[in-house]
């Protein structure tokens, strides 16, 4: 499975690169620092399975890059799962507005980030998708 990680945070992205590096299945793994940079990825016409999303991020936050992507025939049936540290409910509606495909929060406790990431892996590996 193809994923683009939109993250910011280079200690996120190294546990992201260990929790799937234990998986049974292998996933190709592209990686972006701001919504800017994931756009230009998509614009080049790398498309992925699905993308996983931080909230916040310097230049464009979480919520810009999913209005952008959602705006572009394109691009807007690519699933999209946050992957976050903010609870705000407000935050969680505003992605759901929008259209994501899930919401995420990062638990502090290593095991846990990796067990939420293998249920999300595992779902996506059968899903149906829709490429544009």
């Amino acid at each position: 499975m193809n994923v683009l990680f939109i993250e910011d945070d280079m200690i996120e992205t190294m546990k992201l690169q260990r929790a799937i590096s234990k998986f049974d299945s292998r996933h190709k793994i592209t990686e972006a620092k701001n919504g800017e940079e994931a756009l230009e990825i998509l614009r080049q016409g790398n498309l992925p399975d699905i993308i996983l999303l931080d909230l916040n991020m310097p230049r464009m936050s979480g919520t810009e890059f999913l209005t952008k992507l959602k705006a572009d025939d394109r691009l807007k049936y690519l699933p999209t799962i946050i992957l976050t540290t903010s609870e705000n409910r407000v935050d969680l509606l505003r992605c759901f507005e929008i259209g994501i495909a899930g919401y995420i929060i990062k638990p502090l406790k290593y095991e846990d980030y990796e067990s939420k990431l293998k249920k999300v892996f595992d779902y996506w590996e059968i899903s149906e998708l829709i490429k544009a």
